[in-house]
């Protein structure tokens, strides 16, 4: 849950989060209770899961923001989502909360460019049950100069790498462990 871990770490502090990874777990009545807004991600294989998840969290009655790889490559297929934070949360991000702050949040944050990867916090490890899992990860880089036919990390990522940082990676790698995970890390 690496990508929502990290966009947990970038909203205001005094907001109370929770995690739900459906990849491990099931979404609870009351989780849905519980929420004021609900955030969604998901792959491009996911996308039948997360049209039922949306459905869902609109007839519980919550206000929907979805974002990362599926929403970036096709966010008009999808009925139901009050606000689409779209390709790198670094950038989009930030304008859609102070947006929320002042009640008038758009529909639609996109950005042009890519963020230096030093803008990127440590993901927030302790939302997480990391007992369900059987390895983590730990985000080194974002782009890649290949254009194989099969992937589209060039179309979402550009074609330049971008890299954290070696006290980044540092830190975060210590934040994991802090969490409690001594289990393998995949970068």
């Amino acid at each position: 849950p690496l990508g929502l871990l990290t966009v947990a770490s970038m909203l205001p502090e005094d907001w109370e989060k929770r995690l739900v990874d459906l990849n491990v777990t099931r979404l609870r009545d009351a989780d849905l209770a519980w929420a004021d807004l609900v955030f969604i991600s998901g792959m491009i294989a996911q996308r039948e899961s997360a049209r039922v998840l949306i459905g869902r969290c609109k007839a519980a009655g919550k206000i929907v923001v979805a974002g990362g790889p599926l929403f970036t490559s096709a966010h008009t297929d999808f009925v139901g989502v009050d606000h689409f934070i779209l390709n790198e949360a670094e950038l989009t991000l930030p304008p859609f909360l102070r947006d929320l702050e002042e009640g008038q949040a758009k529909p639609l944050y996109t950005a042009a460019g890519y963020p230096d990867l030093d803008q990127t916090p440590i993901p927030a490890w302790g939302l997480a049950d990391l007992r369900r899992y059987g390895s983590m990860c730990v985000q080194y880089s974002r782009g890649c100069p290949f254009d194989c036919e099969f992937c589209d990390v060039t179309a979402k990522f550009g074609r330049r790498s971008r890299t954290k940082s070696a006290p980044q990676v540092i830190a975060e790698l210590d934040a994991l462990a802090a969490a409690g995970w001594m289990g393998s890390v995949f970068f």
